[in-house]
């Protein structure tokens, strides 16, 4: 009962580590002093800005997209798959009426971020936003996969995201306007289990340099959020071969990736650092937080055979 009244009140504790910092003004919103708890920036408070994102090509980038379309953004899509992303760019022009600029690029390629950045900046764009989704699972054991998939997997998951943070942050921060959310995950938050034996470690770096960052450019207007979503539906566990596998978990622990997407934006303009999506993920953090090691490593290990490949 101990752990779970410590779980209970730590569940304000696991998400806007950041809040009590409000956000810069943007246009012309309510004075900082002001404002009331909770106050999120909206689509009166947003001149037209651009919204960078990558892994825009299908479900949580996509679904953040559509958000940040619907909220006044223009829009930087950049994914491998070109004909996804110029599908939703024709999809978001004729939806929001905002310009959509397409880079398809392989974030598994070294050189991506710099021509990302060199296409952003020939195009005359300025970048407000920028979301570091793209990702992907890399199932089985550390030792069952070669060092050139696990080098790759580092490449896109953490190299790719410091990358494009160190190329667009310094205008936003000149700018003293900005935002940038890194898509990480539940699992970064939690204690590691066999099998996806990288995926979580990749995702806890993401976090802790999103905290970081987040202290070093508040003072100069930039709010950067570390995304922890747990289960989502997307095509995330179906290119990893994993679907059937996690398709047995119960639905309650699942969320849609628009839900997701949305929360995402608020937590952004909230000024929230870490934000987990969902009471289930919430409750499950604040388990791990909270209860006794040997306890939680009984639990993952039992059920970690249901979503990881070991």
């Amino acid at each position: 009962m101990l752990v779970v009244r410590q779980a209970h009140h730590a569940l304000s504790e696991v998400e806007g580590r950041s809040r009590g910092h409000p956000p810069r003004p943007v246009g012309d919103p309510p004075p900082a002093a002001s404002r009331k708890p909770g106050y999120t920036l909206g689509m009166a408070d947003v001149a037209k800005r651009t919204a960078l994102i990558t892994g825009a090509s299908a479900g949580i980038g996509a679904a953040i997209a559509r958000v940040f379309a619907a909220k006044g953004f223009d829009l930087v899509l950049t994914a491998r798959r070109a004909d996804r992303l110029e599908a939703l760019a024709a999809e978001l022009r004729a939806g929001h009426g905002c310009a959509v600029h397409v880079i398809a690029a392989d974030l598994a390629d070294p050189a991506a971020p710099a021509r990302i950045f060199e296409e952003v900046t020939q195009a005359g764009l300025i970048v407000d936003a920028l979301v570091n989704n793209a990702g992907y699972g890399l199932p089985g054991r550390f030792l069952s996969a070669s060092w050139d998939d696990h080098r790759t997997f580092i490449q896109v998951m953490i190299t790719a995201v410091a990358d494009l943070c160190h190329r667009f942050a310094p205008a936003m921060a000149e700018r003293q306007r900005g935002w940038i959310i890194n898509v990480a995950s539940t699992a970064g938050l939690v204690p590691g289990s066999a099998g996806h034996t990288l995926y979580g470690a990749a995702k806890s770096l993401i976090i802790r340099f999103s905290e970081s960052l987040a202290l070093e450019l508040l003072p100069r207007g930039v709010h950067v959020t570390a995304l922890c979503p747990g289960f989502t539906y997307s095509e995330f566990h179906d290119v990893n071969g994993m679907r059937a596998q996690v398709g047995q978990l119960p639905k309650w622990m699942w969320m849609d990736a628009d839900t997701v997407a949305r929360q995402a934006y608020d937590a952004v303009m909230r000024g929230d650092v870490v934000y987990v999506n969902g009471a289930v993920n919430k409750t499950v953090v604040a388990l791990a937080r909270y209860a006794p090691d040997w306890l939680t490593n009984k639990v993952l290990k039992r059920f970690a055979k249901k979503f990881r490949r070991v």
